[in-house]
């Protein structure tokens, strides 16, 4: 298999595997509900996002808001897709930017998902530690946070080619 098809088939996973635990979400958890899993650390809860991340953009009109983030959304995916096109083509690369890179594409197809067919995402993990709280978030917001380190990563212990001349 090439780098450029391992990369889809990466992209297609996260995307594959956010959808599923969406819908198994939706269909066994009711609305604000949370079940404990492991007391005082992490609970499943059933939440519906019609912001991004963090709640960002929650302030602005829902029309406006929904039509930012599916364009965003999108643009973003074509962007990767094409990140990935290219990158597939060269001789030389690193996989680390590859994989990263098909993370970031699948979680934002993900998530544009949900915005444009029911209208709001569905985050279900909850962190917690004491009073230290992280928002509810999903399958696909792990896949573009594991995918920017990866590709952080890449930039950071990247080796310079020799220059020649």
């Amino acid at each position: 298999m090439t780098r450029r098809a391992l990369a889809y088939v990466i992209a297609a996973g996260a995307f594959l595997l956010d959808r599923v635990t969406k819908v198994a979400i939706d269909r066994l958890v009711p609305l604000w509900d949370t079940r404990v899993v492991i007391p005082g650390f992490f609970n499943i809860v059933h939440t519906e996002n019609a912001a991004a991340a963090f709640s960002l953009f929650a302030g602005i009109a829902s029309g406006w808001r929904r039509f930012f983030l599916i364009g965003s959304s999108a643009t973003a995916a074509v962007l990767l897709s094409v990140l990935l096109w290219r990158d597939g083509t060269r001789a030389v690369g690193s996989r680390k930017l590859s994989a990263g890179l098909a993370l970031i594409l699948g979680g934002a197809v993900g998530n544009l998902y949900d915005r444009a067919i029911p209208g709001t995402v569905t985050d279900f993990v909850e962190l917690y530690a004491g009073s230290f709280h992280w928002p509810a978030f999903n399958v696909a917001d792990s896949a573009i946070s594991i995918g920017a380190g990866l590709v952080l990563l890449d930039l950071l212990i990247a080796k310079k080619a020799p220059q020649k001349g």
